[in-house]
């Protein structure tokens, strides 16, 4: 089991506003839109060097959405920015209309994703949001697991031709991912093994590479993957995986219902069955906490992971 390590941690959102700030300073046609949430998306040193380009819409995220639209027609690369719950349930039909079933190249920052939003409690924390956006053709959906990811993420899909969808956090967490590298939809092997495939996306990779460390001090040997982009799916990678190890589990900040699990579960239907356990909210809203408190409740820590993958190895005969 390779040891992953970390010096300080930071807000992926934070990640997210070093990302666009780097992208002011190289290409001219990036652009950013924001909901009345410019400091909490950490969108102010872009808004600082660039104020030409950047535009405060106010608490409206539909009229946000439809002018962000319209800016690409011109030529510019949009980025709007609010919190994931505003960026989704508030504004799928202006998204669905006007950006996905043109192929507008729009690009949806969404910060506060998930539980780990926490204090707030349900009405902010969003968990459909993934399977809202996946649905959409034309979508691309990156959910990123820490500041650099989310940084390499920011500038890669300023790069790609057509929707994209971002999601990233509020709370502060380690920092383990080299700078730089992102390739939208293409998974990331953090540990070879050959027991059990643990297949993580967003806060929950730090969790997984936890769990494989607890698994690995028992003998159990997990191969663990970071899936960043939740659409396109890196089926080549999880099926080289599971056909190695015989069994799966999916680790996800989101529903259960939607997220990351159903789609490596459908591409498992259709190619290899295997046992797969799921690590993710059981059909239920959140509720005011701690993201410690939260994560804990809601069976998102790695103890759980630990859990899900012995059971998952046991179902395998």
């Amino acid at each position: 089991m390779k040891k992953y390590t970390y010096t300080e941690k930071k807000d992926t959102r934070s990640g997210f506003g070093a990302g666009l700030h780097e992208l002011g300073k190289t290409n001219e046609d990036v652009v950013a839109l924001c909901a009345d949430l410019t400091g909490s998306l950490k969108m102010d040193a872009f808004k600082n060097d660039f104020p030409e380009r950047f535009f405060q819409m106010g608490i409206a995220e539909a009229n946000m959405i439809n002018v962000a639209a319209g800016m690409t027609i011109g030529g510019k690369i949009p980025f709007t920015g609010t919190f994931a719950n505003f960026s989704t349930s508030r504004v799928y039909d202006q998204i669905r209309q006007s950006i996905a079933y043109s192929g507008k190249n729009v690009k949806i920052a969404a910060s506060h994703s998930g539980l780990t939003l926490g204090e707030d409690g349900a009405t902010h924390q969003v968990l459909e949001d993934i399977g809202m956006m996946k649905m959409l053709p034309n979508m691309t959906v990156i959910n990123t697991c820490d500041y650099n990811q989310t940084k390499a993420a920011t500038i890669a899909a300023a790069k790609h031709d057509g929707p994209v969808y971002l999601r990233f956090g509020r709370p502060s967490i380690p920092v383990f991912m080299p700078e730089g590298e992102f390739e939208i939809g293409k998974a990331v092997m953090l540990n070879e093994g050959t027991d059990v495939t643990i297949v993580a996306t967003g806060h929950l990779v730090w969790e997984a590479i936890q769990a494989g460390e607890k698994l690995a001090e028992e003998g159990i040997s997990a191969e663990i993957i970071n899936i960043h982009t939740i659409k396109p799916l890196d089926e080549e990678a999880i099926l080289k995986s599971v056909g190695k190890t015989g069994c799966v589990v999916t680790a996800e900040e989101h529903q259960i219902a939607g997220g990351l699990g159903e789609s490596v579960s459908a591409c498992l239907t259709r190619n290899l069955l295997a046992p797969q356990e799921f690590v993710a909210v059981n059909d239920t809203f959140g509720e005011s906490g701690t993201p410690a408190q939260l994560m804990e409740k809601y069976g998102l820590t790695a103890n759980d992971v630990v859990a899900a993958a012995k059971k998952a190895i046991e179902r395998k005969g």
